[in-house]
């Protein structure tokens, strides 16, 4: 396994987060050694689903977004989940650091939904990215290059379709923190 000792990765993540879109991706950082904050719009915690409709528990949140710096962190994970970039892509402070965090050079990994928060952030035109199906006509009228595969990364855009892809979407994520920016 890749060391990631020293590696600093915030997950952004509100209400409706696709539970095993953050938990799988977190499980394999921390397995790695990165230590991870989760970043959410509200103090507390944030309630996780099942396929968007069944309750799935919750995540205790380390710190509101809105008080989090870019220079803080190594890499960024969007997870998905309909309701969760929907809330994010609401909110000036999240998408703020949504942008600022892809103009840094620094690894952004978004999969399923998550891609939603690059939308508003804008900064998806001209790069080649994938997601669930059903916001594919939003990425496209943003200006980017959609594709259906499993993975694509391009520069520091890593992107997944579903909980389907999550092993290589997170593979491709600890590699993306291990080495900066994906190339």
């Amino acid at each position: 396994m890749t060391d990631l000792n020293g590696r600093r990765v915030a997950i952004l993540a509100a209400d409706g987060v696709e539970r095993v879109e953050l938990e799988q991706p977190l499980k394999t950082l921390v397995d790695a050694g990165a230590e991870t904050t989760l970043l959410s719009l509200e103090d507390g915690e944030i309630a996780a689903r099942n396929n968007d409709l069944e309750e799935a528990g919750t995540f205790d949140v380390d710190r509101v977004v809105k008080d989090a710096s870019v220079d803080e962190f190594d890499a960024l994970l969007l997870p998905g989940g309909t309701v969760n970039p929907d809330k994010l892509r609401a909110d000036e402070s999240a998408v703020a650091f949504v942008r600022d965090f892809v103009a840094s050079g620094k690894p952004v990994a978004a999969i399923c939904h998550g891609p939603w928060s690059l939308v508003e952030a804008g900064v998806v035109s001209g790069r080649t990215v994938t997601s669930f199906p059903s916001i594919r006509t939003d990425l496209r009228n943003a200006g980017a290059n959609v594709v259906d595969e499993e993975v694509a990364t391009d520069g520091n855009l890593i992107t997944s379709r579903s909980p389907d892809d999550l092993d290589a979407f997170c593979d491709a994520l600890v590699s993306a923190v291990a080495g900066g920016a994906a190339t």
